[in-house]
């Protein structure tokens, strides 16, 4: 397992290194300002729709309410974990692929303390690496795929009624 951690560190500066030698930028500059928002939550319900293989994990009982948040979801904590807590691009299939790795716990490791509660009673860490470690590959790459493409498609033309 550790010569694996390391073959993905040292991928992870093979890719930085060739980044910064051919002048592109991957920090917040790029891309970032001119993406659409886009809501997680609303990313999550198309992914659904997309990849209905996922599992939902959505039984978790809200901090405000009490009661269970079915739209505080395993997409959406990962679009969370991936925008808020990591600070990837969105527009680059290999950050993606970044996040991913971290959930298999081969990339960085994820901890308890970095990894917020979503407002929930049960901080869901535990059980979103499990439930992303029990897809089949396919099922992440698809997933990997769609998201990337969710945020460097052009938005849908809005629809006028006839």
């Amino acid at each position: 397992m550790q010569k694996h951690l390391k073959r993905y560190r040292l991928l992870g500066v093979w890719v930085a290194t060739l980044i910064a030698f051919y002048g592109l930028t991957i920090g917040p500059v790029q891309a970032q300002s001119s993406l659409r928002r886009i809501s997680p939550s609303a990313i999550a319900v198309q992914a659904y729709e997309q990849i209905p293989e996922l599992p939902l994990e959505n039984q978790y009982i809200s901090s405000e309410t009490g009661d269970t948040d079915v739209e505080n979801t395993l997409v959406s904590r990962i679009i969370r974990y991936h925008l808020y807590i990591k600070d990837r691009q969105t527009t680059l299939r290999f950050e993606w692929k970044l996040t991913m790795a971290d959930y298999l716990g081969a990339f960085e490791p994820i901890t308890p303390q970095d990894y917020p509660d979503y407002g929930l009673q049960d901080n869901p860490m535990i059980g979103d690496i499990a439930a992303v470690e029990n897809l089949e590959w396919d099922v992440r790459d698809r997933l990997t795929n769609f998201l990337y493409e969710s945020f460097t498609s052009p938005p849908a033309p809005p629809t006028t009624g006839s």
